[in-house]
């Protein structure tokens, strides 16, 4: 079987077998193609309690990296074979850690333990120690609900690595760009991407009408306000007329300047604000954390 060939008549005999074969409510079972761009298998089974999976052969590290992923006590219903037939067998993920996948096929991943709701600002031990220094987890979470990420949408981070790793888990059904001009924090990523499976984030070292060519274009971009802001503003505008923007900046005198670089550049009525976050720690003393602006709005307005 060759790539993206799993068609409706395809899906419907599997989900006829599994019905047959498993005890599964086929109401609840969440489809998901990984053989077609941009589909991420570990963030979805962690957020379904069934995944009905179509791959292709290969993948030889699939399982041990849904282990290494926590998701060890997951059960896998499948058959051996390429066609919807013959004995079904399961097994939990962590007895098939050493295994890949020897036929394109469908295969049930259940996951009683899956949470159904959006969980916005990962722990930052979460993701691959490496050169960037992550924004703390609450600062994070304002600036994706400020993103208003769904799953289809397309999105550009800049200089936002921990940003982008999770706006790629948040929206599964979209591109995220990421934008990251230093080489050791482009590996950070890469580090990342690998850790959580995610298939739908694009890296790039820099943003002109070289780089973005052939992209999707990005409905909303993040970006920490830097010497080459303007330009990035300018060149996405010429995409997307009416992206929105999320700017993040620890500079007052930055902040400050917002209304007035907004306005030339026709992103209107910007929305400012400045959060502070403060922590207990063992001394019961509270630790701030330093108190970014954060600046919104929408071109074309």
């Amino acid at each position: 079987m060759e790539n993206n060939i799993f068609t409706n008549a395809h899906i419907l005999a599997w989900l006829q077998y599994f019905s047959d074969n498993a005890d599964v409510d086929l109401e609840r079972v969440k489809i998901l193609d990984i053989t077609r761009k941009n589909k991420n298998l570990i963030p979805t089974v962690e957020s379904h309690r069934s995944v009905l999976v179509f791959t292709e052969a290969g993948h030889p590290d699939i399982f041990y990296r849904m282990y290494n992923a926590g998701l060890g006590e997951c059960t896998v219903v499948y058959n051996e074979g390429s066609e919807p037939s013959g004995p079904i067998k399961q097994n939990k993920v962590y007895d098939m850690m050493d295994r890949g996948i020897n036929a394109s096929a469908g295969m049930l991943i259940l996951n009683p333990k899956a949470r159904s709701t959006f969980k916005f600002g990962m722990n930052n031990h979460s993701f691959a120690f490496g050169s960037v220094r992550y924004v703390g987890s609450e600062i994070r979470a304002v600036i994706l609900s400020k993103m208003q990420i769904d799953p289809q949408k397309n999105l550009c981070v800049i200089s936002g690595e921990s940003i982008a790793v999770e706006a790629a888990i948040l929206g599964g059904e979209g591109t995220v760009i990421a934008v990251e001009y230093n080489s050791r924090d482009r590996k950070t990523l890469e580090d990342n991407i690998n850790q959580f499976g995610l298939n739908n984030v694009t890296i790039i070292d820099h943003v002109d009408e070289e780089t973005m060519a052939g992209l999707p274009v990005p409905d909303v971009t993040m970006l920490v306000a830097s010497a080459s802001m303007e330009q990035e503003i300018k060149c996405l505008l010429k995409l997307n007329p009416n992206m929105e923007f999320v700017i993040y900046t620890l500079d007052f005198k930055v902040a400050a300047e917002m209304p007035a670089l907004c306005k030339s550049l026709g992103i209107n009525d910007p929305d400012i604000i400045q959060i502070s976050v403060s922590k207990l720690n063992s001394k019961n003393n509270f630790d701030t954390q330093p108190a970014p602006w954060i600046i919104t709005g929408k071109a074309g307005e």
